[in-house]
């Protein structure tokens, strides 16, 4: 009877409870009664479980319960589970061949990578036992290089990611040497892209410092390359980065670093006795491969920037000769011979060959302005207005410093590129007009790119590739500077 009375109390119990949460949804509008206490205010709370891979990572990885192996690496032991280490290929490899290791439940790893420490194989082992790692930029490298030694896809994947989206005048360098040694194309592409597009557009002391000779090469050869005003532009900056390599002891301003450089190369030159050009000095010879992708006959045809060439005895004078003849048969042929300009694009000449200048525009407005230099009668006025960038071949309408053309018509091959950038250097909107081919009347203009409002945005780096000459002939281009491409 005991254990009758108690089951139908415990019906009855069962049943009270349901009637009054019945009654209560029946008068969920109206008051509830003052003796029931199921309000829905007061519903019961859920108790946040823990994650199956939190406790996984806490118990098996950090606590190593029920490990079956250890791992002793640069002195320090890790307490693992072999099912867990098999998701690596590295460990995978290791337990099912007929290596001793198979069946070892201690095992010490030889770490040849300086790169690698314990903290990144912390990182990298406790990565087979959760779902997603956190990975620090100022980390990235080192987890990378554990990563790729033991052969974890996943998370070679995650830094190659964390690296792309973190690129700074800080990491691109380092970033850059790191995707050569461990394999990741991507990366490495996306920071030539980045230099490509900061180098002299954010120019920074540290950046200059940490850039080798190969990475700086690659960079000055490329037509992608934002200049900033003109090609001797690119001179300048390749002439403070050469001092800042032999001098990298030196702590200062980008504002003062031009002027230091000029008084050590001057220095350099009153001590040396019989003093050709620096590139031709023992201290100079390594960087002679860089200044070779220097664009000369754009440097040379500016009267100011041709006196400081001369001035620094920097680049050889061969080099010198052999660029001021190239140019001189250009001038003969647009003058004698009526040469009319480009009439197609050949990529590969264009790239090599065309004449790299830029111009920041700091906010919206009216400009108009024109690239200093020789420029073989084309008068090339460039406007902003409006969200348009035209192009006018000057002839009569505007003064102009030197002779003008009067063909009817001139051809110039070019292509226009815009962008913005974030903070970091990364590009937050970009434009190009492409490779094109203009011909132009006297004084016609003509609209190269019709910008959307929506997409501008403001300092606005604007970059442009011309040629204003027919490709030269094999006679004229026969003396080059040594691993010149120009």
């Amino acid at each position: 009877m005991g254990g009758l009375g108690s089951r139908l109390s415990g019906g009855r119990a069962s049943a009270s409870a349901t009637d009054c949460e019945c009654d209560c949804q029946r008068r969920k509008r109206a008051r509830p009664p003052d003796d029931c206490d199921c309000s829905e205010s007061e519903a019961p709370r859920r108790k946040k479980l823990k994650s199956t891979s939190k406790y996984i990572y806490q118990t098996l990885f950090l606590a190593g319960e029920n490990s079956d192996i250890t791992i002793c690496a640069l002195g320090q032991e890790w307490h693992l589970h072999k099912i867990y280490l098999c998701q690596s290929g590295y460990f995978s490899s290791m337990f099912s061949g007929s290596w001793k290791e198979s069946n070892m439940n201690y095992i010490e790893l030889e770490i040849p990578d300086q790169n690698i420490d314990t903290e990144a194989l912390q990182v990298a082992f406790g990565s087979l036992y959760r779902d997603d790692v956190l990975i620090q930029p100022s980390r990235v490298v080192t987890i990378l290089a554990a990563a790729c030694m033991l052969q974890l896809d996943s998370l070679i994947q995650q830094c190659g990611e964390t690296m792309k989206e973190t690129i700074s005048s800080k990491t691109v360098c380092g970033f850059y040497a790191a995707a050569g040694t461990y394999g990741l194309d991507s990366v490495k592409q996306k920071c030539l892209e980045w230099l490509l597009n900061n180098l002299m557009t954010h120019q920074s002391v540290e950046l200059l410092k940490e850039l080798s000779i190969g990475l700086m090469e690659k960079l000055v050869c490329s037509s992608d390359l934002f200049v900033m005003q003109v090609e001797m532009d690119v001179y300048t900056a390749l002439k403070k980065w050469m001092f800042l390599q032999l001098v990298p002891s030196w702590n200062g301003t980008l504002k003062q670093l031009l002027t230091d450089a000029d008084a050590w190369f001057s220095k350099r030159r009153k001590e040396a006795c019989n003093y050709s050009s620096f590139l031709d000095t023992e201290q100079g010879q390594k960087f002679a491969v860089v200044f070779s992708h220097i664009r000369l006959q754009y440097v040379i045809n500016d009267l100011t920037s041709a006196k400081i060439i001369e001035r620094d005895m920097i680049i050889s004078s061969g080099w010198l000769a052999a660029m001021y003849k190239q140019q001189w048969f250009a001038m003969l042929r647009t003058e004698q011979d009526n040469d009319l300009g480009p009439k197609e694009i050949n990529r590969e000449e264009f790239e090599m060959h065309s004449m790299r200048c830029g111009r920041k525009l700091a906010k919206d407005g009216d400009y108009c302005w024109r690239w200093t230099g020789f420029s073989f009668g084309f008068d090339l006025l460039v406007t902003y207005t409006n969200r348009f960038i035209i192009f006018k071949r000057n002839t009569l309408s505007q003064p102009c410093n030197g002779a003008v053309s009067l063909l009817p018509r001139r051809n110039i091959a070019f292509r226009l590129r815009l962008a913005s950038f974030d903070s970091n250097g990364k590009v937050i909107c970009s434009r190009s007009a492409g490779y094109q081919v203009l011909s132009l009347e006297k004084d016609q203009e003509q609209i190269v790119l019709n910008l959307d409002s929506r997409l501008l945005m403001f300092p606005l780096y604007i970059c442009c590739n011309f040629l204003y000459t027919s490709p030269e002939t094999k006679a004229e281009s026969e003396e080059q500077p040594p691993n010149s491409e120009n």
